[in-house]
Protein backbone atom coordinates (compact mmCIF):
# COMPACT_ATOMS: atom_id res chain seq x y z
CA UNK A 1 0.00 0.00 0.00
CA UNK A 2 1.33 3.53 -1.16
CA UNK A 3 2.14 6.07 1.82
CA UNK A 4 0.05 9.24 0.40
CA UNK A 5 2.97 11.58 0.10
CA UNK A 6 2.50 15.20 1.68
CA UNK A 7 3.06 18.12 -0.55
CA UNK A 8 4.03 21.36 0.50
CA UNK A 9 2.22 24.52 -0.29
CA UNK A 10 3.30 27.11 -2.60
CA UNK A 11 2.55 30.71 -2.49
CA UNK A 12 0.20 32.84 -0.32
CA UNK A 13 -3.73 32.52 0.59
CA UNK A 14 -5.39 36.14 -0.11
CA UNK A 15 -5.85 37.02 3.28
CA UNK A 16 -1.88 36.42 3.92
CA UNK A 17 -1.06 38.73 0.34
CA UNK A 18 -3.64 41.30 1.88
CA UNK A 19 -1.90 41.77 5.40
CA UNK A 20 1.50 42.16 3.61
CA UNK A 21 0.52 44.45 1.07
CA UNK A 22 -0.95 46.72 4.39
CA UNK A 23 2.34 46.19 6.29
CA UNK A 24 4.17 47.37 3.18
CA UNK A 25 1.73 50.22 3.24
CA UNK A 26 1.82 51.42 6.73
CA UNK A 27 6.01 51.25 6.30
CA UNK A 28 5.84 53.64 3.60
CA UNK A 29 3.68 55.77 4.78
CA UNK A 30 6.18 55.95 7.45
CA UNK A 31 9.28 56.25 6.30
CA UNK A 32 8.80 58.19 3.19
CA UNK A 33 8.28 61.27 4.96
CA UNK A 34 11.65 60.79 7.16
CA UNK A 35 13.16 59.84 3.58
CA UNK A 36 11.82 63.05 1.80
CA UNK A 37 13.45 65.05 5.90
CA UNK A 38 16.68 63.33 5.33
CA UNK A 39 16.58 64.68 1.40
CA UNK A 40 15.80 68.13 2.68
CA UNK A 41 18.32 68.46 5.50
CA UNK A 42 20.87 67.11 3.61
CA UNK A 43 19.96 69.70 0.47
CA UNK A 44 19.98 72.37 3.14
CA UNK A 45 23.55 71.83 4.93
CA UNK A 46 24.65 71.66 0.84
CA UNK A 47 22.90 74.86 0.75
CA UNK A 48 24.57 76.30 4.06
CA UNK A 49 27.95 75.04 2.81
CA UNK A 50 27.99 77.10 -0.65
CA UNK A 51 27.26 80.59 2.00
CA UNK A 52 30.58 79.35 3.35
CA UNK A 53 31.94 79.42 0.87
CA UNK A 54 30.82 82.72 -0.30
CA UNK A 55 32.05 83.80 3.53
CA UNK A 56 35.66 82.61 2.14
CA UNK A 57 35.11 84.58 -0.91
CA UNK A 58 34.30 87.86 0.96
CA UNK A 59 37.58 87.41 2.77
CA UNK A 60 39.62 86.45 0.58
CA UNK A 61 38.42 89.17 -1.73
CA UNK A 62 38.85 91.73 1.24
CA UNK A 63 42.50 90.35 2.25
CA UNK A 64 43.38 90.58 -0.99
CA UNK A 65 42.02 94.49 -2.27
CA UNK A 66 41.59 95.77 1.21
CA UNK A 67 37.99 96.33 0.25
CA UNK A 68 34.21 94.15 -0.43
CA UNK A 69 33.37 93.46 -3.89
CA UNK A 70 31.15 96.59 -5.24
CA UNK A 71 27.77 96.06 -5.59
CA UNK A 72 26.82 98.18 -8.89
CA UNK A 73 30.27 97.48 -10.47
CA UNK A 74 31.53 98.03 -13.82
CA UNK A 75 31.94 100.92 -16.50
CA UNK A 76 29.11 103.29 -16.17
CA UNK A 77 29.79 104.65 -20.50
CA UNK A 78 30.61 103.05 -23.59
CA UNK A 79 32.26 104.35 -26.51
CA UNK A 80 29.42 105.74 -28.13
CA UNK A 81 28.47 108.15 -25.11
CA UNK A 82 31.90 108.19 -23.11
CA UNK A 83 32.52 107.43 -19.44
CA UNK A 84 30.34 109.70 -17.36
CA UNK A 85 27.27 110.35 -19.67
CA UNK A 86 24.19 111.78 -18.24
CA UNK A 87 20.53 110.41 -18.13
CA UNK A 88 18.41 107.72 -16.72
CA UNK A 89 20.32 104.11 -16.31
CA UNK A 90 17.46 102.24 -17.88
CA UNK A 91 17.37 104.82 -20.79
CA UNK A 92 20.92 104.36 -21.86
CA UNK A 93 22.94 102.09 -24.50
CA UNK A 94 23.44 98.87 -22.92
CA UNK A 95 26.85 98.09 -24.20
CA UNK A 96 28.32 98.76 -20.85
CA UNK A 97 27.06 97.24 -17.26
CA UNK A 98 26.26 101.05 -16.52
CA UNK A 99 27.79 100.06 -13.08
CA UNK A 100 25.03 97.81 -12.34
CA UNK A 101 27.11 94.58 -12.42
CA UNK A 102 26.39 92.52 -8.92
CA UNK A 103 29.06 91.69 -6.53
CA UNK A 104 29.19 88.52 -6.94
CA UNK A 105 31.54 89.48 -10.09
CA UNK A 106 34.43 90.45 -8.51
CA UNK A 107 33.68 87.17 -6.42
CA UNK A 108 33.93 84.53 -9.54
CA UNK A 109 38.18 84.13 -9.45
CA UNK A 110 37.93 83.15 -5.36
CA UNK A 111 35.21 81.02 -5.78
CA UNK A 112 36.86 78.59 -8.40
CA UNK A 113 35.34 80.40 -11.40
CA UNK A 114 38.37 82.22 -12.77
CA UNK A 115 37.92 81.17 -16.59
CA UNK A 116 34.37 82.78 -15.95
CA UNK A 117 35.97 86.27 -14.67
CA UNK A 118 38.23 86.20 -17.32
CA UNK A 119 35.41 85.91 -20.18
CA UNK A 120 33.75 89.12 -18.12
CA UNK A 121 36.89 91.18 -17.62
CA UNK A 122 37.64 91.51 -21.32
CA UNK A 123 35.96 93.15 -24.32
CA UNK A 124 33.80 91.28 -25.93
CA UNK A 125 31.13 89.96 -28.84
CA UNK A 126 28.15 88.62 -28.31
CA UNK A 127 27.67 85.26 -30.46
CA UNK A 128 24.91 85.66 -32.78
CA UNK A 129 25.32 89.93 -33.41
CA UNK A 130 28.43 92.38 -33.79
CA UNK A 131 27.53 93.63 -30.42
CA UNK A 132 30.51 95.06 -28.86
CA UNK A 133 30.64 94.77 -24.91
CA UNK A 134 32.61 96.35 -22.47
CA UNK A 135 34.28 94.51 -19.69
CA UNK A 136 31.67 92.88 -17.54
CA UNK A 137 29.20 92.94 -20.51
CA UNK A 138 25.99 94.94 -21.03
CA UNK A 139 23.86 96.72 -18.44
CA UNK A 140 22.90 93.77 -15.95
CA UNK A 141 19.86 95.49 -13.99
CA UNK A 142 17.89 97.20 -16.55
CA UNK A 143 19.44 95.53 -20.13
CA UNK A 144 16.66 94.07 -22.29
CA UNK A 145 17.88 91.44 -24.84
CA UNK A 146 21.08 92.91 -24.96
CA UNK A 147 21.94 91.41 -21.69
CA UNK A 148 20.39 88.20 -22.85
CA UNK A 149 23.27 87.57 -25.74
CA UNK A 150 25.68 88.67 -22.92
CA UNK A 151 27.39 84.59 -22.32
CA UNK A 152 28.62 84.89 -18.37
CA UNK A 153 24.67 86.47 -17.47
CA UNK A 154 23.05 82.87 -18.54
CA UNK A 155 25.90 80.58 -17.10
CA UNK A 156 24.40 79.06 -14.13
CA UNK A 157 26.84 78.58 -10.95
CA UNK A 158 26.13 75.59 -8.81
CA UNK A 159 27.90 77.30 -5.47
CA UNK A 160 25.25 80.39 -5.85
CA UNK A 161 22.52 77.76 -6.15
CA UNK A 162 20.32 76.54 -3.08
CA UNK A 163 19.97 72.91 -3.98
CA UNK A 164 16.10 73.13 -2.54
CA UNK A 165 15.53 75.95 -5.14
CA UNK A 166 13.50 73.79 -8.26
CA UNK A 167 13.72 77.26 -10.62
CA UNK A 168 15.46 77.19 -13.55
CA UNK A 169 14.73 78.23 -17.22
CA UNK A 170 13.58 81.45 -18.99
CA UNK A 171 12.59 83.83 -18.68
CA UNK A 172 15.25 84.15 -16.03
CA UNK A 173 19.04 83.91 -17.38
CA UNK A 174 21.50 82.87 -14.48
CA UNK A 175 20.11 82.35 -11.09
CA UNK A 176 21.08 83.16 -7.26
CA UNK A 177 19.95 82.47 -4.37
CA UNK A 178 21.75 84.39 -2.10
CA UNK A 179 22.00 88.02 -1.88
CA UNK A 180 23.68 90.69 -0.58
CA UNK A 181 22.45 92.81 2.95
CA UNK A 182 21.92 96.40 1.71
CA UNK A 183 20.43 97.21 5.45
CA UNK A 184 16.73 98.18 6.84
CA UNK A 185 16.12 101.35 3.90
CA UNK A 186 14.07 101.70 0.95
CA UNK A 187 15.32 104.31 -1.07
CA UNK A 188 18.77 103.69 -1.75
CA UNK A 189 18.84 100.07 -2.10
CA UNK A 190 19.89 100.99 -5.84
CA UNK A 191 20.97 104.19 -6.06
CA UNK A 192 23.44 104.29 -3.04
CA UNK A 193 26.14 106.99 -3.55
CA UNK A 194 25.38 107.76 -6.50
CA UNK A 195 23.30 109.99 -8.47
CA UNK A 196 21.15 108.38 -10.45
CA UNK A 197 21.11 110.72 -13.64
CA UNK A 198 24.68 109.92 -13.91
CA UNK A 199 27.73 108.85 -12.26
CA UNK A 200 28.64 111.73 -9.76
CA UNK A 201 29.16 110.97 -6.19
CA UNK A 202 26.64 112.16 -3.54
CA UNK A 203 28.59 114.01 -1.13
CA UNK A 204 28.53 111.96 2.75
CA UNK A 205 25.79 109.56 1.07
CA UNK A 206 27.92 106.63 2.11
CA UNK A 207 27.54 108.17 5.58
CA UNK A 208 25.60 106.05 7.81
CA UNK A 209 22.53 108.26 7.39
CA UNK A 210 21.85 107.19 4.39
CA UNK A 211 23.16 104.00 3.54
CA UNK A 212 23.09 101.32 6.69
CA UNK A 213 23.78 98.09 5.71
CA UNK A 214 26.77 96.01 5.43
CA UNK A 215 27.05 96.59 1.15
CA UNK A 216 26.37 100.49 -0.31
CA UNK A 217 25.33 100.63 -3.84
CA UNK A 218 28.17 101.41 -5.68
CA UNK A 219 30.29 102.27 -2.57
CA UNK A 220 33.82 100.35 -1.81
CA UNK A 221 33.08 98.82 1.46
CA UNK A 222 35.45 97.93 3.97
CA UNK A 223 35.36 95.95 6.95
CA UNK A 224 36.52 98.77 9.33
CA UNK A 225 33.59 100.49 8.38
CA UNK A 226 31.19 97.59 10.19
CA UNK A 227 31.31 99.58 13.19
CA UNK A 228 28.48 97.02 15.13
CA UNK A 229 31.36 94.08 14.41
CA UNK A 230 31.43 91.35 11.78
CA UNK A 231 29.58 88.61 13.84
CA UNK A 232 26.89 91.25 14.40
CA UNK A 233 25.72 92.06 11.03
CA UNK A 234 24.63 90.54 8.55
CA UNK A 235 26.49 90.57 5.09
CA UNK A 236 24.03 88.14 2.83
CA UNK A 237 21.17 86.80 2.94
CA UNK A 238 19.51 83.49 0.91
CA UNK A 239 16.55 84.25 -1.67
CA UNK A 240 14.29 81.70 -3.05
CA UNK A 241 13.77 82.38 -6.97
CA UNK A 242 10.69 83.04 -8.90
CA UNK A 243 8.39 80.13 -10.10
CA UNK A 244 6.03 82.20 -12.34
CA UNK A 245 3.40 81.82 -9.63
CA UNK A 246 2.43 84.89 -7.84
CA UNK A 247 4.23 83.54 -4.92
CA UNK A 248 4.72 86.91 -2.42
CA UNK A 249 8.69 86.14 -1.71
CA UNK A 250 9.53 85.80 -5.39
CA UNK A 251 7.00 87.76 -7.55
CA UNK A 252 7.52 91.48 -6.53
CA UNK A 253 4.19 93.23 -5.87
CA UNK A 254 3.18 96.62 -6.02
CA UNK A 255 0.34 99.32 -5.06
CA UNK A 256 -1.68 101.26 -6.16
CA UNK A 257 -0.38 104.28 -4.58
CA UNK A 258 2.79 104.78 -6.20
CA UNK A 259 5.09 105.97 -3.08
CA UNK A 260 3.61 104.19 -0.63
CA UNK A 261 6.17 101.84 -0.08
CA UNK A 262 8.75 104.41 0.57
CA UNK A 263 7.42 105.11 3.88
CA UNK A 264 5.59 101.92 4.30
CA UNK A 265 7.75 98.55 3.90
CA UNK A 266 4.64 96.74 5.08
CA UNK A 267 2.33 98.51 2.13
CA UNK A 268 1.97 95.36 0.22
CA UNK A 269 0.44 93.49 3.45
CA UNK A 270 -2.82 93.87 2.01
CA UNK A 271 -2.79 92.76 -1.58
CA UNK A 272 -1.91 89.03 0.26
CA UNK A 273 -4.34 86.27 -0.80
CA UNK A 274 -6.33 85.90 2.56
CA UNK A 275 -7.15 82.11 1.85
CA UNK A 276 -3.49 81.72 0.83
CA UNK A 277 -1.54 83.88 2.59
CA UNK A 278 1.66 82.64 0.42
CA UNK A 279 0.30 83.96 -2.63
CA UNK A 280 -0.77 87.57 -4.36
CA UNK A 281 -4.69 88.18 -4.22
CA UNK A 282 -4.78 89.08 -8.17
CA UNK A 283 -8.23 90.34 -7.79
CA UNK A 284 -7.34 92.44 -5.27
CA UNK A 285 -8.03 96.04 -6.86
CA UNK A 286 -4.62 97.92 -5.42
CA UNK A 287 -2.34 95.25 -6.77
CA UNK A 288 -0.44 96.44 -9.71
CA UNK A 289 2.16 93.90 -11.64
CA UNK A 290 5.25 94.98 -12.89
CA UNK A 291 5.97 96.68 -15.99
CA UNK A 292 8.41 93.72 -16.71
CA UNK A 293 7.66 90.55 -15.65
CA UNK A 294 11.10 89.63 -15.64
CA UNK A 295 12.12 91.36 -12.66
CA UNK A 296 11.61 88.65 -10.51
CA UNK A 297 13.56 87.54 -7.56
CA UNK A 298 17.29 85.75 -8.01
CA UNK A 299 16.69 85.80 -11.77
CA UNK A 300 20.17 87.58 -12.99
CA UNK A 301 23.34 86.92 -10.86
CA UNK A 302 25.41 89.26 -12.40
CA UNK A 303 22.53 92.11 -11.99
CA UNK A 304 23.13 94.44 -9.08
CA UNK A 305 19.43 95.53 -8.54
CA UNK A 306 18.04 94.62 -5.64
CA UNK A 307 15.28 92.59 -6.92
CA UNK A 308 18.06 90.51 -8.26
CA UNK A 309 21.07 90.08 -5.27
CA UNK A 310 19.82 92.46 -2.89
CA UNK A 311 17.80 92.19 0.56
CA UNK A 312 17.09 94.19 3.07
CA UNK A 313 15.26 93.85 6.86
CA UNK A 314 12.52 95.08 7.74
CA UNK A 315 10.12 92.67 7.12
CA UNK A 316 10.88 89.17 8.75
CA UNK A 317 12.40 86.28 6.76
CA UNK A 318 9.55 85.14 3.77
CA UNK A 319 7.52 87.87 3.92
CA UNK A 320 5.89 89.52 1.07
CA UNK A 321 8.59 91.31 -1.79
CA UNK A 322 7.14 94.91 -2.52
CA UNK A 323 8.27 97.99 -4.80
CA UNK A 324 7.29 101.15 -6.34
CA UNK A 325 4.16 101.40 -8.61
CA UNK A 326 5.12 102.82 -12.22
CA UNK A 327 4.23 102.60 -15.73
CA UNK A 328 7.58 103.20 -16.92
CA UNK A 329 11.06 102.84 -16.00
CA UNK A 330 10.75 103.91 -12.39
CA UNK A 331 9.15 99.87 -12.56
CA UNK A 332 13.02 98.60 -12.85
CA UNK A 333 14.49 101.10 -10.13
CA UNK A 334 14.58 98.56 -6.97
CA UNK A 335 12.87 100.96 -4.62
CA UNK A 336 10.94 98.69 -2.10
CA UNK A 337 10.84 96.07 0.59
CA UNK A 338 13.27 92.77 -0.66
CA UNK A 339 13.08 90.23 1.72
CA UNK A 340 14.80 87.30 2.78
CA UNK A 341 13.45 83.71 1.43
CA UNK A 342 13.61 80.11 0.67
CA UNK A 343 12.22 77.25 -0.18
CA UNK A 344 13.45 75.59 3.59
CA UNK A 345 10.98 74.99 6.02
CA UNK A 346 10.37 77.97 8.93
CA UNK A 347 13.25 80.09 8.10
CA UNK A 348 16.31 81.24 5.70
CA UNK A 349 20.25 80.88 5.81
CA UNK A 350 22.19 84.32 6.40
CA UNK A 351 25.66 85.15 6.05
CA UNK A 352 27.24 87.24 9.12
CA UNK A 353 30.49 89.55 8.21
CA UNK A 354 32.79 87.02 10.04
CA UNK A 355 32.05 83.92 7.92
CA UNK A 356 29.12 82.47 9.87
CA UNK A 357 25.85 80.61 8.44
CA UNK A 358 23.24 80.77 10.60
CA UNK A 359 19.47 79.66 9.95
CA UNK A 360 17.36 82.86 11.03
CA UNK A 361 13.60 81.50 11.73
CA UNK A 362 10.43 83.78 10.24
CA UNK A 363 9.49 84.41 13.82
CA UNK A 364 12.48 86.50 14.79
CA UNK A 365 11.57 89.71 16.17
CA UNK A 366 10.97 92.12 13.60
CA UNK A 367 9.99 95.05 15.54
CA UNK A 368 6.86 97.15 13.44
CA UNK A 369 6.83 96.36 10.17
CA UNK A 370 4.42 99.38 9.23
CA UNK A 371 6.96 101.73 10.91
CA UNK A 372 8.78 104.15 8.49
CA UNK A 373 12.40 103.89 7.33
CA UNK A 374 15.37 105.61 8.61
CA UNK A 375 16.50 108.28 6.20
CA UNK A 376 17.11 111.21 6.73
CA UNK A 377 16.84 112.66 3.17
CA UNK A 378 13.07 111.54 2.84
CA UNK A 379 9.88 112.88 3.36
CA UNK A 380 7.88 110.40 5.27
CA UNK A 381 10.92 108.34 6.58
CA UNK A 382 12.10 108.78 9.82
CA UNK A 383 14.72 111.72 10.10
CA UNK A 384 16.77 111.40 13.17
CA UNK A 385 20.04 110.02 11.78
CA UNK A 386 21.77 106.99 13.16
CA UNK A 387 19.03 106.16 15.74
CA UNK A 388 18.19 102.35 16.07
CA UNK A 389 16.21 100.19 13.81
CA UNK A 390 12.72 100.23 14.14
CA UNK A 391 12.82 96.90 12.64
CA UNK A 392 13.47 94.76 15.96
CA UNK A 393 16.67 92.35 16.01
CA UNK A 394 16.61 91.59 12.51
CA UNK A 395 16.25 95.20 11.90
CA UNK A 396 19.59 95.68 14.06
CA UNK A 397 21.47 92.76 12.23
CA UNK A 398 21.00 93.86 8.82
CA UNK A 399 22.47 97.55 9.91
CA UNK A 400 26.29 98.12 10.29
CA UNK A 401 27.05 101.05 12.69
CA UNK A 402 23.68 101.73 14.91
CA UNK A 403 25.15 100.48 17.73
CA UNK A 404 22.62 97.89 18.45
CA UNK A 405 23.29 95.40 21.34
CA UNK A 406 22.89 91.54 19.95
CA UNK A 407 22.37 89.92 23.35
CA UNK A 408 20.02 87.10 22.25
CA UNK A 409 20.54 84.17 19.90
CA UNK A 410 18.63 84.17 16.88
Amino acid sequence: MNKRQKHSRDGFTLVELLVVIAIIGVLVGLLLPAVQAAREAARRMSCSNNFKQLGLGLHNYHSAFNQLPIQGTGPYGDESRGPNNNGNEGSENRRSTKSQGSALIGLMPFMEQQGLWEQMSVKTVSDDTAILYWPFGSNHTYGGSDVARYNPARTEIPTIRCPSDPGFGLPALGRTNYAFCLGDGIWNNHRGIKHRNNNQTIAGASSEPRCRGFFVAHASMKFRDILDGLSNTIAMGEIATDLGDNFVTTTIGTNSSNNLILSNPNACATLVDPERPTFWDLSNGNYVPLVNGNVKRGFRWTAAGAAFSGMNTMLAPNKPCCTRNAGNANAYEHVGSFTASSRHQGGVHVLMGDGAVKFVTDSIDAGNADAPPVDPGRAGCDQTAGRTSPYGLWGALGTRANKEVIDEEF
